[in-house]
């Protein structure tokens, strides 16, 4: 259960540290395209990616929708943005992130939705009084960071086709890994995803900086989430993959109790890659949060008058 008085206490003093490194904190000059035009939402990809396949994946979404303004940030080490020999671990990338917000968006609630690590480092922010977070969206969240502690099942394909397998070339096997569903579709819709976002994104990253992060449990992981997961008042969207073999999906359960306003979501067929060939439901979901944010932002507003 979340003791959220104990959650609040320890945030504070984790902020009042953070700041304390303020004069040496990375500088906010992570890399950054902002389509459309009103309320801000981030989007935060996840570890060695970029922002190539959060556009992939909403900008048709929004393409259907006015009134927000999307915000695809490329974090340290990754995609456009270069590798900071300051940010040290996941605490000075959170920490090189907020400070890239408030230099966005300024003082005024924003909207995070956040991949992977990504979401990680999206529910790390809901610790920062600097941060004014109005919804949340992860998908694919990693919360627990450390391999050996995940809640993870084994991978193993539901659908298989032999014809398909001998379709696939050793070196294609060996990026994409084992494939779970085995179509002819999902296949394409998999190298798609591999061909337009994973492959130029893990070219782009900085892996040494970013394995020096990853290789160290003690510095791929957030102090503010180390003893508690924190609650989260507003409309939220947590959609996770049954076949994830990185992350799985039951540690995100464990939001459930501290997340009132959340659907979960899990989603059969899926991967860690969520969506690949499941856009049509994933952007359902999509849809129905931001429905569910413009309803709560309209009655909060109204009971303001």
């Amino acid at each position: 259960m979340i003791d959220r008085r104990q959650f609040s206490v320890g945030a504070t003093a984790l902020w009042a540290a953070a700041s304390a490194r303020a004069e040496t904190a990375p500088a906010p000059g992570l890399w950054s395209r902002s389509e459309g035009s009103g309320r801000d939402i981030v989007f935060v990809h996840g570890w060695s990616m970029d922002h190539r396949d959060e556009i992939r994946i909403y900008e048709p979404i929004f393409a259907r929708r006015t009134g927000w303004r999307r915000h695809y940030v490329d974090l340290p080490g990754m995609g456009r943005s270069p590798a900071d020999p300051r940010i040290r671990d996941l605490d000075d990338m959170l920490d090189g992130l907020a400070r890239w917000i408030r230099h966005r968006i300024g003082d005024g609630p924003a909207i995070l939705a956040g991949t992977s690590a990504g979401a990680y480092l999206a529910l790390g922010a809901l610790a920062r009084p600097d941060i004014r977070v109005d919804g949340l969206l992860l998908r694919a969240p990693l919360i627990v960071p450390d391999n050996e502690r995940r809640d993870v099942d084994p991978p193993a394909p539901i659908i298989t086709d032999a014809a398909v397998r001998e379709t696939i070339a050793p070196a294609e096997r060996e990026a994409m890994g084992e494939l779970m569903i085995q179509t002819l579709a999902y296949l394409e819709a998999m190298r798609a995803k591999m061909r337009e976002a994973v492959t130029p994104a893990m070219a782009a990253a900085n892996q040494a900086f970013l394995t020096s992060i990853r290789g160290d449990p003690s510095r791929y992981r957030l102090r503010a989430l180390a003893g508690s997961l924190p609650g989260f008042e507003r409309p939220a969207l947590i959609v996770t993959g049954r076949l994830d073999a990185s992350v799985g999906y039951r540690d995100a359960w464990r939001l459930m109790p501290g997340f009132p306003r959340a659907t979960f979501v899990t989603l059969d067929r899926a991967e860690h890659g969520v969506p690949i060939d499941q856009q049509q439901v994933f952007a359902a979901l999509v849809d129905d949060w931001l429905d569910r944010l413009e309803e709560d932002r309209a009655a909060r507003e109204r009971g303001a008058t």
